[in-house]
């Protein structure tokens, strides 16, 4: 390294990269790997093989190992698996008095160590040191009493062995620790392997499985052992103890499902009917979903079909006791809940049903949240009269219903029309008026107004219909359906005056919701009284307030449909009076409707000359552009529509006399002048640009002819 003068090293540069772009070959981490892999570079040859040929080198090698061992022991005692290698190698020389000392010495060091415990019992049950092993198992369960490996490795010792007594010892013992449930199980599997079912029946009452682990599961297991070994009675009692020790407050599904299964395997079915009952009457529904399931199952099997409905009512009734409950506002649950209750139970239990339905009233006075809510009180109504036939109760549940109603906000005219049709069918005229009236006065309705004067009409008093109908075009004068139906019911009376005068007032009303519907009906009242006069003035007092088409149409429809010798006369007419009026009508379609309609007018009854000028009087269809704008102002392009030019239209727009010309020209392919410049390859339009700039040079407008070009992307050189 070079020096400076002052004595201070100088470090050397180093040189900057200055291709920093990635090598062309590229060598990954699992290339470097393999390359290491194939030239085994990290590999160390193995040591050589050693062969021990006298006792004297035997012994030297036990020496050298033994201090090995011990060197690692005194490096860290806590380390179990140095003891454990130590041992194993020792016991691998049969050495199983020194392999015996090591595994002492480290119970000195960690007495808690289960693996450690487990090697040395291991060791001493492999070589057949019963006696030691025997000892060691005592000590583990000792000191770590809820190690169940311990117990088990023990136990299956013993049994093993042949000590049957002992192995029941070991058990007896491991029992007073009240283990889990799979040591009482394999306690049980023992006693039932030598066929001592008094004892396993004893583990599993005196004992007490089912009291230090009181489940549901143990006591079916106890049941199923009875009855698996046929004690039958004692099966019963055991299932009959569990529903007992449980009570309601604890009570199980799954306890009386398998308390029905069983005595459904013993034929006695009324016994399972009466706990499947016993059950749902206590069980919570929302926990009860497999218990109607069996019970169903069983009904279906068993039982004959009332009993089969009475299951599947059952069930659906809860569950609509569930939905209520959550929702006290759901009313078409309760529409559910009541349709099922109306066909299986008593007046009474459906009274109640619909009491508590009722009783949801909506929190909001708004109609909207009251639809559904009103529809509870008809159907409990129709039930009354139709199913209990109870017409007192059915009157105060309508006077009930109408009470609770806040008809200052809203109203249901359904419910004041059947409280008087109600009436109607008890022969109460009088109470059935007094509520409709009562409801107009309260809260008039169109409704209601049409189902009082139906009733009326029905019952033929037609003084009253008068009277009613005169309410309702006081509440309502707008409403022209009115206003027809009650001159229909004079015409009906034949008093025809009075029908002209109810027409009057209605076409004299400021404002109507259908004034061509009016004007229709008026209009067709005197046709049908033949009275052409009395039309014609309609139809021009019509045409004063509008000139639609329609009317324009009607008119003349009207007068070729008179049996008259001038009927095609006055038909003509009205259509050159239409057309005429119609000529500045901005509405070009309706224009063109008339003169299709005049043209068929012709063409059935008119003459050569008359079809020619009215087929003159045709407009002309034409395709035009126009810019599109949208919303927020921008362009939004082009769009292309049909506009109809009337002759007159024509003649007052030269440029049109100009697109003909244009026309045949482009039709004949002949020249206009000598100064047009023809391409082929143009299309019609440019070709129409051409003929204006020829016409407008001649008015000294080239700038016009500029933009032209300049609008359809062609070089102005023809200018």
């Amino acid at each position: 390294m070079a020096s400076t003068a002052a004595g201070k090293q100088r470090i050397p540069k180093v040189a900057k990269v200055k291709n920093k772009a990635p090598a062309e070959v590229q060598i990954t981490a699992e290339q470097l790997l393999r390359e290491a892999k194939e030239r085994e570079l990290e590999l160390l040859p193995p040591p050589p093989k050693q062969k021990i040929t006298d006792a004297e080198e035997l012994n030297d090698y036990k020496l050298k190992k033994r201090k090995g061992f011990e060197d690692n022991i005194r490096k860290n005692r806590t380390v179990i698996s140095n003891w454990i290698k130590y041992a194993q190698w020792e016991e691998s020389l049969k050495e199983v008095q020194r392999a015996r000392s090591i595994y002492e010495r480290a119970l000195d060091v960690d007495h808690r160590n289960i693996t450690l415990w487990l090697k040395y019992a291991e060791m001493e049950m492999k070589n057949r040191q019963v006696n030691h092993a025997r000892n060691i198992w005592d000590r583990a369960i000792t000191i770590l009493p809820r190690v169940n490996q311990f117990w088990y490795k023990y136990t299956y010792m013993e049994e093993m062995l042949g000590n049957i007594a002992g192995c029941r010892q070991v058990f007896e013992r491991w029992m007073e620790w009240e283990p889990e449930e799979q040591a009482w199980h394999s306690y049980i599997n023992f006693e039932l392997r030598y066929k001592e079912v008094d004892k396993s029946r004893i583990i599993l009452n005196g004992k007490a499985l089912v009291m230090v682990h009181p489940e549901v599961k143990n006591w079916i297991k106890y049941a199923h052992f009875e009855e698996k070994h046929g004690y039958i009675a004692l099966a019963r009692k055991v299932f009959e103890r569990a529903v007992e020790f449980f009570g309601e407050e604890h009570i199980s599904e799954s306890l009386y499902v398998a308390f029905a299964r069983f005595e459904e395997k013993q034929k006695e079915f009324e016994r399972v009917r009466v706990i499947y009952k016993y059950a749902l009457d206590r069980i919570p529904k929302q926990q009860a979903q497999e218990l109607f399931k069996n019970y169903t199952v069983f009904e279906k099997r068993f039982g004959d079909r009332r009993g089969i409905e009475d299951v599947i009512v059952s069930k659906r009734r809860f569950q609509y006791e569930e939905e209520v409950k959550a929702n006290p506002h759901n009313y078409d649950a309760w529409f559910d809940y009541l349709r099922l209750v109306e066909s299986d139970t008593d007046a009474d239990t459906v009274r109640e049903v619909y009491e508590r339905a009722i009783a949801n009233t909506p929190p909001i006075q708004e109609k909207r949240h009251w639809r559904r809510y009103i529809y509870l009180w008809i159907n409990y109504a129709l039930y009354e009269e139709l199913e209990v036939k109870d017409p007192e109760r059915t009157r105060q549940v309508y006077q009930a219903c109408l009470e609770l109603i806040p008809h200052k906000k809203f109203t249901f005219a359904k419910i004041w029309l059947l409280y008087g049709q109600f009436e109607i069918r008890q022969k109460n005229l009088q109470n059935a008026r007094r509520g409709l009236g009562t409801a107009i006065g309260k809260c008039p309705k169109n409704k209601l107004f049409k189902g009082y004067i139906e009733l009326e009409l029905q019952l033929r008093e037609f003084d009253r219909c008068r009277k009613l109908y005169e309410k309702y075009l006081e509440f309502s004068p707008e409403n022209c359906t009115t206003w027809i139906k009650f001159a229909e019911l004079e015409t009906i009376l034949g008093d025809t005056e009075r029908a002209r005068a109810i027409f009057e007032l209605a076409i004299g009303q400021p404002r109507l919701d259908m004034p061509e519907v009016l004007w229709k009906s008026y209009i067709d009242f005197e046709i049908e009284q033949e009275e052409y006069d009395n039309t014609r003035g309609l139809y021009k007092r019509l045409l004063q307030r509008t000139q639609h088409v329609k009317v324009w149409i009607s008119y003349g429809q009207f007068e070729l449909s008179i049996d008259s010798d001038d009927r095609i006369q006055r038909c003509r007419q009205i259509y050159e009076e239409a057309n005429k009026s119609m000529q500045n009508c901005e509405e070009k379609e309706e224009r063109l409707m008339l003169l299709e309609s005049w043209r068929d007018f012709e063409d059935e009854f008119g003459s050569l000359a008359n079809k020619e000028r009215v087929w003159k009087l045709l407009p002309e269809k034409v395709k035009k552009r126009r810019k599109i704008t949208a919303e927020d102002g921008s362009d939004a392009g082009w769009e292309e529509y049909y506009d109809y030019i009337f002759p007159e239209d024509a003649a007052n727009q030269p440029n049109l006399k100009l697109l003909a010309m244009a026309k045949m020209w482009k039709k004949q392919g002949q020249k206009i002048t000598a100064e047009t410049v023809y391409d082929p390859d143009h299309d019609f339009f440019c070709t129409l640009i051409r003929v204006f700039c020829i016409l407008f040079k001649k008015t000294n407008t080239t700038s016009v002819c500029f933009n032209l070009f300049i609008s359809c992307n062609y070089s102005p050189k023809v200018l």
